[in-house]
């Protein structure tokens, strides 16, 4: 229904979004040596040894030794960095480019990277419990971009952000609009949707977590709902250069398939 495309938000704490970026690149990188310059083999292998499946991580099956890649409770965030196919990946990384940039302002680098990782973790987590027997490799970003789609919802409602409705019509909208809209579809989806290939309980742990722990890990006066604004450090400094002052402050194989996290 909505396709993010901009928001007119600019950063307040940070010169740069360099976790974001990074994040990204390392998606692509993953994306590259285990989907698209791979063989299928060496792709399913990918899968299966680093995907998150529920049935292996709460003992009711085993992978083949040959098949084992990282300890089984590392795939709580190494599945995040695997996509199915191109759009796949598109798709999560437009959402962290567009979102992740100003969740990375309010929180700071660092606790930026764990907030990410942290969301991953608790996407698999709740798609586990939902599916505990599951022999399914779980893949895909949404988790941890379902936490920062939560988290820019409670920071930034009242930003205008650009979205494509229905694929063709751009329009400029607050973010309460289409984030609300997304993240209620995302509970109704995991009550009414059980057999999909998309983790709807991925998408709602993220959300989930997200909401908990941009609260816990924002920046020290950093307000929730857009109460208040920040003028952006770079203007502060850029004024203080030069009037002489600084001025005050006013996110198994192919067979059976993957579940993706889309």
């Amino acid at each position: 229904m909505f396709i993010p495309l901009h928001d007119t938000n600019s950063l307040k704490y940070i010169r740069a979004q360099y976790v974001t970026i990074g994040l990204i690149v390392v998606n692509v990188l993953v994306y590259l040596v285990t989907g698209f310059a791979s063989t299928q083999t060496f792709s399913d292998e990918a899968v299966v040894g680093l995907g998150y499946i529920p049935a292996v991580v709460f003992g009711y099956a085993d992978l083949e030794p040959n098949l084992v890649i990282v300890p089984e409770t590392a795939t709580y965030l190494t599945y995040a960095f695997l996509h199915g196919d191109f759009m796949h990946l598109a798709s999560n990384m437009l959402f962290l480019w567009v979102f992740g940039d100003n969740v990375e302002d309010a929180l700071g680098h660092v606790r930026f990277l764990v907030f990410y990782l942290l969301c991953a973790a608790s996407g698999a987590l709740l798609h586990g419990i939902t599916q505990p027997d599951s022999e399914f490799p779980l893949i895909g970003a949404s988790g941890a971009i379902s936490g920062i789609v939560s988290a820019y919802f409670l920071l930034h409602p009242r930003v205008r952000v650009w979205v494509l409705v229905l694929f063709r019509i751009p329009l400029p909208l607050p973010a309460v609009v289409p984030l609300a809209f997304w993240i209620a579809q995302q509970f109704y989806m995991l009550f009414v949707d059980q057999d999909n290939t998309v983790s709807w309980g991925a998408h709602v742990g993220g959300i989930v977590a997200g909401a908990i722990l941009v609260v816990v890990l924002r920046r020290p006066g950093v307000p929730l709902f857009d109460r208040s604004i920040v003028t952006p450090r770079a203007v502060r400094h850029a004024e203080g250069a030069a009037t002489g002052s600084e001025s005050l402050p006013t996110d198994a194989a192919r067979t059976p398939p993957p579940r993706w996290g889309r």
